[in-house]
């Protein structure tokens, strides 16, 4: 749906982001809530509008400043591709700019996201809903979800920058900067009346991408979570309360979901663990923005669909070139943190109707018939193997650049095309079963996200078996017959195994630098190829075409 705006918006968007976004809105300058609306039709368009900002906002640029400068993720340069002007090797090494790009997205889009959710709100606030057969508990959810939806589009981007220009209305010009406090209450604020008013879900409810009170209550649960690294207060015990309340059911009914694979598969809305996700379907919304930049030129092959492939990304390595473990790190080593009976470990593979086993690519690259997939770079015409390891080992042998693979070094410039094990949260149907493709919804947060919480809580509380017992009744459904064995401990939990754990439960879902920052560890610890930064570059710097664009904007420290 194309939102219809009024020149006001255009005004603050132009402000705020000194550009326009790829949306492809309409803009007319006298069209007004009274005019535009004439059914409950187009008040449903004018709310869901913004959601699909979110849809768009969660994956790319904010996705990639989670990931790629965290220890799970990277992008090496393989040979002639990928370099891109050194790029992806800026962020692995935290040496970004207020000029890079995914920055100056990340910035635009949370304040266009913002821009969209409050332009929307405020027509719908104005309406008298009793005109289109709907009632005031109708307008209270849709103004309630579209606060907590703002309140989403600011904890994101206090999460990257720290404070923002705050909206109430988008009347105003050229807002200054406010303090990271003063946009953490707005947060709280938002998401506190917005549970007031929001209805809970009801046993059985398929989830389609409304916010409930679960989803703003879980969103409180974030900014407490991480309040410490936002205001330099910790909020554990307000985090651990709702949280609680949450399990209780207070905010409505969810359970873990039996298996590992039911919040991520084809019909995830009927997962019971979901609380908020963001819808998908085949060419309707699809949520695939990863496809191309995770997976090999051929591995079209391996999944047997169509569709075209750019052999970026992939997990940070577990081995040397040699084949040992990297045991001088207690970050990163991804693939190896898994168990070798954790089901997810097993490479994946679509088993038809729907059903499908594994959630990695790794080793000898296979046709579902058994055929070998060759290379198209450096193992041209040979079979392609995909390994846990970074080095150019096609440069290793007689009269070539290297005579041993114990000479090859291990960094950034040195992938090849077969580097890195591969993920596959997303499970990929065969062409048989094309409709099924991109039906799974992205799970934006779910109940183990709350469980995980709460015990990380529990832990800085001392009560490591409480916490232990919490984990553990996740980890039990990625082992056949349930049998867990390597479960957490009261005596094995410190805060090296609860990023673990949160590392192996949520990995590729966007969240992993906002852990390394709670816990202390993104600006000060050491994975494979990177060694500690400094403290400025646990936040992003305000982009210089935002500032451009606004001279009240001033630039976080250490950038200037």
């Amino acid at each position: 749906m194309k939102k219809i705006f009024g020149t006001r918006i255009i005004a603050a968007i132009v402000l705020l982001l000194g550009a326009c976004t790829n949306l492809d809105q309409e803009f007319h300058d006298r069209v007004t809530p009274g005019t535009f609306f004439k059914s409950e039709k187009d008040i449903k368009a004018a709310l869901y509008r913004p959601f699909t900002h979110a849809r768009w906002y969660l994956g790319e640029d904010r996705w990639n400043l989670q990931e790629y400068t965290a220890d799970q993720f990277a992008i090496t340069t393989k040979g002639r591709h990928w370099y891109n002007g050194g790029e992806n090797e800026r962020f692995h090494y935290h040496r970004w700019t207020p000029d890079d790009g995914w920055i100056w997205g990340t910035w635009r889009g949370t304040l266009m996201g913002v821009a969209l959710a409050l332009d929307a709100k405020q027509d719908l606030e104005k309406l008298d809903y009793t005109k289109f057969a709907l009632t005031q508990e109708d307008k209270d959810d849709h103004v309630n979800q579209l606060n907590t939806l703002i309140a989403f589009f600011y904890l994101r981007g206090l999460d990257f920058f720290g404070g923002l220009p705050v909206f109430e209305s988008l009347e105003g010009e050229s807002l200054p900067r406010s303090t990271d406090k003063e946009t953490f209450a707005h947060v709280e604020k938002l998401l506190k009346e917005a549970i007031l008013k929001l209805p809970n879900k009801k046993a059985g409810d398929k989830e389609e991408g409304a916010f409930r009170q679960a989803g703003a209550a879980a969103l409180l649960a974030r900014l407490y979570f991480n309040a410490e690294a936002y205001i330099g207060q910790p909020m554990f015990a307000e985090c651990k309360k709702i949280c609680q309340d949450i399990l209780a059911k207070q905010y409505g009914d969810y359970s873990l979901d039996p298996t590992w694979y039911g919040p991520h598969t084809f019909k995830n809305n009927e997962s019971p663990e979901i609380i908020w996700s963001i819808p998908s379907e085949f060419n309707k919304l699809q949520y695939n923005w990863f496809f191309s930049v995770f997976y090999h030129y051929n591995t079209a092959k391996y999944f047997d669909v169509d569709g075209g492939l750019n052999n970026g990304a992939h997990l940070t390595p577990s081995r040397k070139p040699t084949g040992e473990l990297y045991a001088e790190y207690k970050l990163g080593s991804p693939y190896e943190k898994y168990n070798d009976l954790d089901l997810r470990k097993r490479s994946y593979k679509y088993l038809g109707g729907g059903n499908y086993e594994g959630m990695f690519i790794v080793g000898p690259h296979l046709t579902p018939a058994g055929d070998v997939i060759v290379g198209g770079e450096e193992y041209k015409n040979l079979p392609m193997v995909f390994v846990d390891q970074v080095g150019r080992f096609s440069e290793v042998g007689p009269g070539k650049r290297y005579a041993s693979i114990s000479e090859l070094p291990s960094k950034m410039s040195e992938g090849e095309e077969n580097t890195g094990v591969r993920i596959v949260k997303v499970p990929i149907p065969n062409n048989t079963d094309k409709s099924l493709r991109w039906g799974a919804d992205n799970p934006a947060i779910r109940l183990t996200e709350i469980q995980y919480m709460l015990a990380e809580c529990l832990m800085r509380d001392n009560d490591k078996g409480g916490a232990a017992l919490l984990i553990n009744e996740v980890r039990k459904r990625n082992f056949e017959g349930g049998v867990d064995p390597d479960p957490v401990t009261a005596g094995n939990l410190d805060e090296y195994r609860m990023l673990d754990e949160w590392g192996i439960e949520f990995l590729a879902e966007g969240r992993r630098r906002t852990d390394l920052i709670r816990w202390k560890k993104f600006t000060t610890a050491s994975w494979w190829d990177h060694a500690p930064s400094d403290a400025h570059f646990n936040r992003f710097p305000v982009p210089t075409q935002a500032i451009s664009g606004n001279n009240n904007l001033e630039q976080n420290d250490g950038y200037n």
